[in-house]
């Protein structure tokens, strides 16, 4: 029988991506995306619901979509404008999580709830993160998706449907390349092409750049795997799953590998090899997140090349 899944943020980077996954499985998945503020912007030929998160009735959202599984995408994912304006921050990432998380649960709907690498600390030495390590945000951002992990956690505690997946810094087909911290990085290689420019970029912080589509499987694959497993295997399953690239690469490294694959230098970009100073928006050094989960239970963390996919 077809299965509904329901993709949050569809209109989003990684939202995108998660749909044309389910919709490429059509013999097993009907896809339906829900979006807000971009909705009817841009062609597409995937379905997509209006709706506002932060105040639909959600209940009425499931109603009318009817799905066994929502991939919860939407979210605001910029530390800078977490940073600036908190309170819009925890409303999407904490506010709507928990009422998402609360009305799948009542209805018995797998919730796999996107997550971030940054609920970690990221200090030097600390990486690899297991699934179950402390979290630690070291910013406004990584504190409301940390916050909406526990919701998610806490509102689907006693059915179980409730799966949060965390990725980092992820990449891949855009409409702009502001929607992505790393796709935003060819502007700049462009931009560093004047040697007066002064781009300043930081050679710090350890990344792994993550394709969405890679991301998209794995959230496909874990829909198939906790719908299958029925209502009491599902429980036996983990409830905090990580999935990564293993690119590791600053964001200077990353404009190099751009230029060189775009046959430019980088006269005008200046590294920067400190960390973050006290009053900026605090980013950790490293958070490489450990992928064991996924791999116990038996789901492929197989991921394509950054520099073959560019």
């Amino acid at each position: 029988m077809t299965k509904t899944a329901l993709i949050t943020g569809a209109t989003g980077l990684l939202g995108r991506e998660v749909l044309k996954t389910f919709e490429r499985d059509s013999a097993n998945w009907k896809a339906v995306g829900q979006g807000f503020s971009r909705v009817g912007k841009t062609e597409s030929d995937s379905e997509i619901v209006k709706a506002d998160l932060l105040n639909e009735d959600v209940l009425g959202l499931l109603e009318r979509t009817k799905p066994q599984v929502v991939v919860h995408c939407a979210a605001n994912r910029f530390p800078d404008k977490c940073d600036s304006d908190p309170t819009a921050a925890r409303q999407i990432n904490v506010a709507a999580t928990t009422s998402l998380a609360r009305a799948t649960s009542s209805r018995s709907i797998l919730l796999i709830y996107i997550s971030t690498d940054y609920v970690f600390p990221g200090r030097p030495g600390g990486a690899p993160y297991e699934a179950l390590a402390k979290t630690e945000p070291p910013n406004i951002y990584g504190e409301t998706k940390r916050d909406g992990e526990i919701a998610v956690l806490d509102e689907t505690h006693k059915s179980g449907l409730g799966v949060v997946l965390r990725v980092p810094v992820l990449y891949g087909l855009v409409k702009e390349n502001s929607e992505s911290a790393v796709n935003v990085l060819v502007d700049a290689v462009w931009k560093a092409q004047d040697v007066n420019a002064g781009i300043k970029m930081d050679d710090w912080a350890l990344r792994y750049p993550t394709n969405t589509a890679d991301v998209g499987r794995v959230c496909h694959d874990i829909a198939e795997k906790y719908l299958g497993e029925g209502q009491e295997g599902v429980k036996a399953l983990p409830r905090i799953l990580q999935f990564s690239s293993e690119d590791r690469m600053t964001k200077y490294e990353i404009c190099q590998k751009l230029a060189e694959i775009l046959g430019v230098g980088l006269p005008g970009m200046i590294r920067v090899s400190e960390g973050p100073k006290p009053g900026e928006v605090q980013r950790p050094y490293d958070t490489h997140l450990s992928t064991k989960e996924l791999q116990r239970i038996g789901i492929g963390v197989y991921t394509q090349s950054f520099v073959a996919w560019w």
